[in-house]
């Protein structure tokens, strides 16, 4: 790969890699360092790495470093930095504060989730990939992230308190 398809390639997979692993639970600087190590490992093995799997591996090392920083802190804390969305000019009030307080249980229960179905909801349906996709990125068959993701939002529901959204 050329070093000019390499940084194409690299700035928004890192970006986007940046903000999964906030969602995970990691700060942001804590982030930044792990996508910095990434990257490092990245350089490091470019010859070894597959092309078509460039991305997964990115996200794996990135996964594996987060984890690594976890089980050291011997604790999984969830994001400091959230996006925030302004609300439209013609929203009400009270509808602006029911959506952040919805956003805030939403956040609640995900923080208290475990951390494999955590990870399979963000992937799901804040990151929107495929099962397929998925499968990938985790090296697991389409089959096992289904089934584990419908356990995930089975225990999303659980939590969230039975409520079906």
């Amino acid at each position: 790969m050329e070093p000019r398809d390499l940084e194409k390639v690299l700035q928004p997979k890192l970006a986007e890699i940046r903000r999964y692993l906030i969602r995970l639970g990691a700060g942001a600087s804590d982030a930044e360092d792990i996508v910095q190590d990434t990257v490092y490992k990245a350089l490091l093995y470019l010859e070894a790495i597959d092309e078509r799997k460039f991305s997964a591996w990115l996200y794996k090392v990135a996964i594996n470093r987060y984890f690594d920083l976890c089980r050291r802190k011997k604790k999984f804390q969830y994001g400091e930095e959230v996006e925030v969305h302004p609300a439209p000019e013609h929203e009400l009030p009270e509808a602006v504060l029911l959506r952040r307080e919805r956003k805030e249980k939403i956040e609640e229960v995900l923080a208290g989730m475990i951390p494999a179905n955590r990870q399979l909801i963000l992937l799901k349906y804040e990151m929107e990939l495929s099962y397929k996709e998925i499968s990938a990125l985790l090296g697991i068959s389409e089959g096992t992230v289904k089934a584990t993701l419908y356990r995930a939002r089975q225990q999303f529901q659980q939590l969230y308190g039975g409520e079906g959204e």
